[in-house]
């Protein structure tokens, strides 16, 4: 706990002293089910060659592949 100021000076600077101001807690924020995410992925180059070969929408392609592999481990 901090001691009063016992001089006037030191009380009055007291007073005008900055307070910090309290931080508001992070919020968390859900993402919809559907929301798609960016993020960074490390893939073998041919992995990467393969899904681009077939040109744009590649990055699509893998994450229907990926769906695929998620929807085969629920059932």
């Amino acid at each position: 706990m901090a001691r009063r100021p016992i001089n006037p000076k030191d009380a009055a600077e007291a007073l005008f002293r900055p307070t910090p101001k309290p931080v508001a807690p992070a919020v968390e924020r859900r993402a919809a089910p559907e929301a798609k995410q960016l993020v960074s992925l490390r893939i073998d180059s041919a992995v990467l060659e393969h899904f681009q070969a077939e040109g744009p929408g590649w990055q699509d392609r893998i994450n229907d592949a990926l769906r695929a592999v998620v929807e085969a481990d629920r059932g």
